[in-house]
């Protein structure tokens, strides 16, 4: 056990965290929020988290100004919902880093360990020591994020409820009974649907027929009735561009379900019984706003296809490699995770992983393990991603790579072993090796120019060995890329020209 565990950067919720929302003034109050106090302070998992702490109140001179807000009860309740969102991001600021998921998953197991074997040898309780300080600063980040996430939501919802109110007075004065007219038919529609979701269970009660397909999309559905669990011979349940806060656990229930698409809802979470969908092949969850996805999901073992897009997760389960090694597509982009887990690596039947717009700052250095990998888009990580691991070379069977806006300054040494790529994204990079004038001549001028590169790089330390090096390469097939090593080798010692062949020579 390391005595000092990885603590990677913040939550992003702490980093970013004013909340997206369509008033611009208010906009521009939380976006001031970060420097309202500038006093320092540490605060030391040794501290009371609960001991409170004194700030000065925040002012804004644009708050007055706010449009809609005249009532004063209405502008003391949000006074006091941004003296709770200044207060709550000048904590999280003063806490500093918070540990990622997998390092606490870590921490945890490790203190289970040493109470459960009794241990009290000075090695283990340094370890413990170190492991329940970590353990209690992601619990305090835990709270006081939980507490910044409901004083946003509070203010927010403050004005826009004052927003509503002005709005439909404004519009009843225009429309006159035209809005009870609409309200009405609003109300008809939302009545049909919940008697077509009533059709259903009850011709599955009736035992009419076999329901094994159901597509209830786009029905304005705010709950999903517990007896759904019931319609076990079900095989299809589309529930995507509904109003869903929830699933209910008796979703477990749907023991034949192989694909379940969620799509555009408005969940926060799924229920821990989804774990028990073992023949579950297609779970599409993407643009909600899920935190997290439950530990059980790992438990869905004929999981082939996971899309997880357009969330806020900050995180992946910890055993998620482990457990789906069946998973051929994992789809996680625009999200908010800053780190991926190292059993991720253990997937050996994922085809495609998307994780581009996250916030990366490292990829697994074991991701060479990923043997059957063809497409991987690492892209928009920005400031955040800044090194490739040299193990990346190793997925040979890499077709698609997409690299692009992050702060990538060199490629892997070996970059030029991927002799299947086809497509190869760069741009928007501040690269150095290869230049961004090879960059720009495409995926065989890189190509051409990292394997010659390497090629000399071997050459310099020991001749001998470099030649044996690249018979090895030829005699494993690895020379059949447009701008292959064997390509590469001929050129070092003359034999043809081309663009691609002119881009080798700079720098040399």
């Amino acid at each position: 056990m390391d005595p000092n565990p990885t603590v990677t950067d913040p939550n992003p919720s702490a980093a970013d965290p004013t909340p997206t929302t369509n008033f611009p003034t208010l906009s521009r109050v939380m976006d001031a929020l970060p420097a309202v106090i500038t006093r320092s302070f540490t605060i030391s998992v040794d501290e009371d988290p609960d001991a409170e702490q004194e700030f000065d109140e925040p002012h804004f001179e644009s708050f007055e100004r706010m449009p809609y807000i005249s009532d004063p009860d209405l502008a003391a309740a949000m006074r006091e919902a941004v003296n709770d969102v200044a207060e709550s991001r000048s904590v999280l600021e003063a806490l500093g880093q918070r540990p990622d998921h997998e390092t606490v998953d870590v921490a945890r197991s490790r203190v289970e360990e040493i109470d459960a074997a009794g241990d009290m040898s000075e090695e283990a309780m340094q370890d413990y020591k170190v492991c329940k300080a970590v353990i209690e600063l992601d619990e305090i980040h835990e709270a006081y994020e939980t507490m910044l996430e409901d004083a946003e939501r509070r203010l927010e919802s403050i004005y826009e409820e004052a927003a509503a109110d002005l709005d439909a007075e404004a519009e009843m004065y225009e429309e006159g009974e035209d809005d009870y007219e609409e309200a009405g038919e609003v109300m008809k529609i939302g009545e049909m649907m919940n008697e077509e979701v009533a059709a259903i269970l009850k011709a599955a009660e009736a035992g009419k027929k076999a329901i094994e397909k159901v597509d209830l999309s786009g029905r304005k559905l705010k709950i999903l009735p517990e007896e759904f669990g019931g319609l076990n011979l079900l095989t299809v349940l589309n529930l995507s561009y509904n109003k869903l806060e929830w699933i209910p656990d008796s979703i477990a229930g749907l023991e034949n379900l192989e694909e379940l698409i969620l799509v555009a809802n408005l969940l926060e979470s799924l229920p821990d019984s989804m774990g028990l969908l073992e023949n579950l092949k297609i779970l599409n969850v993407s643009s909600n706003k899920l935190a997290a996805l439950p530990d059980s999901i790992c438990h869905c073992r004929s999981l082939e296809d996971l899309d997880a897009s357009f969330n806020k997760l900050t995180y992946l389960p910890t055993n998620i490699g482990h457990e789906l090694v069946n998973l051929k597509r994992l789809h996680v982009q625009l999200n908010k995770i800053r780190s991926l887990p190292t059993s991720i690596v253990e997937m050996k039947s994922l085809r495609l992983l998307d994780v581009h717009f996250n916030e990366l700052h490292s990829i697994p250095q074991t991701i060479g393990k990923l043997a059957n990998l063809e497409t991987l888009n690492l892209s928009s990580n920005f400031s955040d991603l800044t090194d490739l691991p040299e193990t990346l070379s190793d997925i040979i069977s890499l077709k698609e790579l997409d690299l692009s806006n992050n702060q990538i300054h060199a490629l892997p040494n070996t970059f030029g072993r991927l002799v299947n790529l086809t497509t190869l994204k760069l741009d928007g990079n501040p690269l150095e090796i290869p230049p961004n004038s090879v960059a720009a001549a495409g995926v065989d001028a890189v190509m051409a120019y990292m394997t010659k590169r390497w090629v000399d790089m071997l050459m310099d330390v020991d001749d001998e060995k470099s030649m044996l090096f690249v018979k090895e390469q030829e005699e494993e097939g690895l020379l059949s890329h447009g701008a292959s090593w064997l390509r590469t080798v001929v050129t070092l010692f003359g034999g043809f020209d081309s663009d691609a062949d002119r881009h080798l020579d700079q720098e040399y």
